[in-house]
């Protein structure tokens, strides 16, 4: 044990990193926070199994199985691989050099690290052909519109992270000269340790270039994650817990009109009682979302989560046939606006400024809004448990209900319902016409 100068270096950039970290996961929570409040704590056996089956067992992702392959290798060898970085952490802090090598002793140490040398190949193939795909191959998915400019920069750049903290990785333990010598654990950097020839020195200086530049990288990608689509490494995790488990089939009611159903429905009730002392009455704000503050915290959580992978979107059957709905732009401008909200919060120290702007028609048009058909594909189709129907649905109810602004033909068929009990424009007298006419 040594401890240095490059001790208090490595603790000083190590507590910038976890610092910005954790005041951006801070900035997060208190977004994610401005949605209204939802109750999603029934149930709780069957949310721990949604988040071990679909976040941590990965079992949406294999339904395409060869981008569900892939993906499990990088997830996984991102997981393991990265439990070499408490070894970095303590060896940073304290001076030491590989403290889990004694510790476990050569048999455990070296199985553990010739695993992981293996799962970094194995991360740098997936990962080249997660960049074939996106980017020769020119998967559909990834050409949409909602995919140009700084979507399409995002995915490959956490690409070429991967392949450079893989090689690092891989670098680091070649140069290793006592690791090399241990002959324990260096199944694949051993064969190229050659490659970096065998001068003390430099290969000293290379091994601890290596290392400096492998933990930095990795604090580096984690306050990226933040700014990235990758986000979902960490917020899938509860975004799973916290999905819905209702049947996909059955919408929500709103409060306010179900208790305005059932006064009307009650014979015996007084619609123009004065209520009761105890009993609160108040209107609601708002029916329906218009912006990201009118959605529950759930739904700005799934936001936030979104992968961007585009499997709900390439579900979609209006988007199949040509209309202008994308579910995943629904989510990518959720979280856009709510981030611009954010930074107006900022801003104005802790208060929100009104801006003029709004999700509805600012971001998302009414246009993607109906055409959307409620058929819940992209719900079923999320690796991550998103549900993009959801805020569809809330925004539609803003229109109808706020503002009236329901397309021609639904504004029929709801008047006809309401005028003759069916969609159609017949009186109810009439509707047995047609038994005449057989």
């Amino acid at each position: 044990m040594h401890f240095g100068i490059g001790n208090i270096v490595f603790l000083v950039i190590f507590a910038i990193g976890v610092g910005y970290f954790t005041m951006n996961v801070r900035k997060l929570m208190r977004n994610v926070k401005l949605g209204k409040e939802i109750d999603r704590s029934d149930n709780k056996s069957a949310r721990w199994k949604n988040m071990a089956m679909v976040a941590l067992g990965q079992s949406k992702m294999v339904t395409r199985p060869i981008a569900g392959l892939l993906h499990i290798i990088v997830y996984i060898g991102f997981i393991i691989i990265n439990i070499e970085v408490l070894e970095i952490v303590i060896d940073g802090i304290f001076g030491t050099h590989r403290i889990f090598q004694p510790i476990l002793g050569n048999a455990v140490y070296g199985f553990l690290i010739g695993t992981f040398e293996i799962l970094a190949v194995l991360v740098l193939v997936s990962v080249i052909i997660f960049w074939l795909r996106r980017n020769v191959i020119k998967l559909q998915r990834f050409m949409k519109s909602e995919m140009k400019g700084w979507p399409k920069s995002d995915g490959n750049i956490i690409l070429y992270f991967e392949v450079v903290l893989m090689t690092l990785f891989l670098t680091m333990n070649a140069t290793d000269i006592s690791f090399q010598e241990a002959g324990v654990g260096n199944w694949i950097s051993g064969p190229f340790a050659s490659v970096f020839g065998d001068n003390a020195d430099t290969l000293h200086i290379i091994e601890r270039g290596a290392w400096w530049l492998h933990i930095v990288g990795i604090l580096i990608f984690l306050n990226y994650l933040y700014f990235s689509k990758h986000l979902h490494i960490l917020l899938a995790f509860p975004n799973t817990f916290y999905a819905n488990l209702k049947p996909k089939g059955e919408f929500n009611n709103l409060d306010s009109v179900t208790k305005e159903v059932m006064l009307m429905m009650d014979p015996i009730a007084d619609p123009f009682a004065v209520p009761a002392e105890d009993e609160a009455e108040s209107e609601p704000e708002k029916f329906g979302a218009s912006d990201v503050a009118d959605l529950n915290w759930v739904q700005l959580l799934n936001a936030y989560t979104c992968t961007e992978c585009g499997r709900c979107t390439s579900e979609c059957p209006a988007n199949q046939t040509g209309k202008k709905l994308s579910p995943r732009k629904i989510m990518m401008d959720t979280r856009d606006r709510l981030e611009e909200v954010g930074k107006n919060i900022d801003k104005n120290k802790g208060e929100f400024v009104d801006d003029g702007k709004q999700l509805l028609d600012d971001y998302i048009t009414k246009e993607e809004l109906w055409a959307c058909t409620s058929c819940n594909a992209c719900v079923e189709a999320c690796p991550v448990g998103i549900d993009p129907l959801s805020i569809i649905i809330d925004m539609r109810r803003y229109l109808v209900m706020e503002q009236s602004a329901a397309p021609t033909d639904l504004n029929n068929m709801m008047s006809n319902i309401e005028n003759n009990g069916a969609p159609w424009p017949f009186n109810q007298m009439d509707r047995l016409n047609w038994k005449d006419e057989v």
